[in-house]
């Protein structure tokens, strides 16, 4: 079940072994004190999820602790079933096959389109896999290829949102984590960030753990969804009973 009237064709990956699973965990960034205090959340193969809670509650946290920017000091965090508790971000990627699109920029707005898709895969050697990769990102998102030799800082912020987005699939991940993909943008553009994730999630399968300040939209957007508040999950469960619930819907949507 999710959000949205097209769920009949939205993947839901409710079979096997959850992709990315987040046992018990504590951590935080000073000793003795920690953000989070005792989470427990999955993802599986082909499912969009979404963490929504406010400011301060842990949501970046989960991010940074699954990714290895964070230190893990108890519980396990899982993918594929084998332990990468405290893995480094380089081995997130390259080994586990996560990647992150971060909420702050991280475009590069000197280089080009093309140039920043190429750092995506830096540390490739095979350029004709590169070419691939690229022209890959290109066929999901034409207005990229449109602006390919662009300066990326003259893009609009939904554009350049999108070629995080592309850069991120660069290394053919497994789960991309994606940190308040609308934030700073117009309403009209974080729609069309939603549908870009929802076709993505329905035309390749993409998994994707979020975290959304836009709880509404980021609910709407996904399958399932989880509720962290003071570091803790207080409810989970498919995106469409969090949008209906009451306590849910008086706390994070605006509802009475």
């Amino acid at each position: 079940m999710t959000g949205r009237p097209d769920s009949a064709t939205h993947r839901t990956g409710t079979t096997g072994m959850p992709l990315l699973q987040v046992q018990d965990v504590r951590a935080g960034y000073f000793p003795g004190h920690d953000i989070l205090t005792g989470v427990d959340l999955q993802v599986r193969s082909g499912e969009i999820v979404c963490v929504i809670g406010p400011n301060g509650a842990g949501k970046s946290t989960v991010f940074k602790a699954v990714y290895g920017l964070v230190p893990v000091r108890a519980g396990q965090v899982l993918c594929d079933g084998r332990d990468i508790t405290n893995i480094s971000p380089q081995d997130a990627l390259h080994v586990a096959g996560i990647t992150i699109v971060p909420q702050s920029r991280s475009i590069f707005e000197q280089m080009t389109v093309h140039e920043n898709l190429e750092m995506g895969m830096i540390t490739e050697r095979n350029k004709a896999r590169v070419r691939q990769r690229i022209d890959y990102v290109y066929g999901l998102f034409p207005r990229l290829a449109e602006r390919s030799r662009q300066s990326a800082g003259t893009m609009s912020g939904g554009e350049q949102r999108m070629l995080e987005i592309g850069r991120a699939l660069m290394h053919e991940p497994r789960l991309v984590l994606m940190d308040e993909p609308s934030a700073g943008l117009a309403p009209i553009i974080t729609r069309q960030i939603f549908a870009a994730i929802r076709r993505l999630n329905r035309e390749i399968g993409l998994t994707v753990l979020m975290i959304e300040q836009n709880a509404r939209g980021g609910l709407e957007a996904s399958h399932r969804g989880y509720v962290i508040e003071m570091g803790r999950i207080t409810h989970h469960g498919p995106a469409a009973a969090l949008l209906a619930d009451a306590q849910v819907r008086r706390a994070f949507l605006g509802a009475r």
